[in-house]
């Protein structure tokens, strides 16, 4: 009986001897602070850190050579590891083989990462978000131009910027009107003046509405969108960006970043972590746009009755959100 009983008190005891339950986030080069991407990831951790007493760390990178010896530092002190960002897929790829009992979890790879027995990869529709921020903001537009401003043109930003110029075009289709939408890149995620300088040159060219889906360089869209004042807006992206300039971000196109990360980490916890791959949309409430609080009394309400019907129809498989150039020029015949 006594021999049992210490046997029962070892295992008990053995979780607390084994160390916390850590899971550990490494970020892309845009790091926390970018009031997007990685803080929407990061914010997920720490609703699990808070809901499961489990310890979250965070490892920043500040170049893509930093991608494998951060996610090796981190597999090597945990048992969940976040990596965010689709230009860490490849890094992540070489490393989850080498510690077979750590968890990762990949936000915005694709499904190719998806192979490995210890891997769970997050991708998203964003561009069902952006259709619906694309005719929002062609309805609202006074100039009949607007701007859409990319990162690096991984898949992720190309479907932003796809679903934007379809959400414009849609809009023509329903009201007879032309407008155009005009498109830049700042080959960065990490340089906000290269937004605004960006942003700058589309609003000259007549655009008064800009969509930024570029990591840090959003937040020069921002600034720019503050500078030029009245009747010009800015759009923000992935998670919402709205209070950031009040009144002159007119939505922001959301994704379920935080919600993926809560759920892999909680998964992994409860013994429920499955690996594979997920792509979250409209119909998995994994895309959206924000509240609009600031904005919303400016929207037509005829425009809002439109948007939300789009919406359902879309979710109703009624029609379907182009993700490439080539499902766009089918969805424009």
């Amino acid at each position: 009986m006594k021999k049992f009983l210490v046997v029962l008190l070892v295992v008990l005891l053995l979780p607390v001897f084994a160390g916390a339950f850590t899971v550990t986030m490494v970020t892309d080069t845009g790091g926390l602070g970018d009031q997007s991407f990685n803080d929407g990831t990061w914010d997920g951790v720490q609703l699990a850190v808070k809901e499961f007493d489990i310890t979250g760390k965070v490892i920043q990178s500040y170049e893509q050579a930093d991608y494998i010896p951060n996610l090796s530092k981190a597999a090597e002190e945990s048992d969940v590891v976040i990596a965010v960002g689709f230009m860490m897929q490849d890094a992540l790829q070489t490393v989850a083989p080498q510690f077979p009992e750590t968890k990762f979890i990949g936000i915005d790879f694709n499904s190719e990462a998806a192979g490995l027995p210890n891997v769970k990869t997050y991708t998203y529709k964003e561009n069902e978000c952006a259709f619906l921020a694309g005719f929002l903001s062609a309805a609202m537009s006074k100039t009949g131009k607007l701007g859409f401003i990319g990162g690096i043109p991984v898949p992720a930003v190309v479907k932003f910027q796809i679903g934007y110029e379809a959400g414009a075009k849609m809009y023509n289709y329903m009201h007879g009107t032309n407008v155009e939408v005009i498109i830049g890149y700042t080959q960065t995620f990490t340089d906000s003046q290269k937004g605004k300088s960006l942003t700058e040159a589309q609003y000259s060219q007549n655009a008064d509405i800009v969509f930024a889906a570029a990591g840090l360089c959003g937040l020069g869209t921002f600034e720019a969108a503050k500078s030029k004042g009245e009747g010009y807006f800015a759009v923000g992206v992935d998670v919402d960006q709205d209070h950031l300039a009040p009144g002159r971000i007119l939505t922001s196109a959301t994704k379920g970043l935080a919600v993926s990360s809560f759920l892999g980490v909680a998964d992994a916890y409860e013994g429920y972590f499955e690996a594979g791959h997920e792509e979250l949309g409209l119909i998995e409430n994994g895309v959206g746009l924000s509240e609009m609080k600031f904005t919303k009394d400016l929207i037509p309400y005829y425009v809002m009755v439109e948007l939300n019907g789009l919406k359902a129809m879309a979710i109703d498989g009624e029609f379907v959100v182009p993700a490439s150039e080539e499902e766009l020029e089918e969805f424009l015949k």
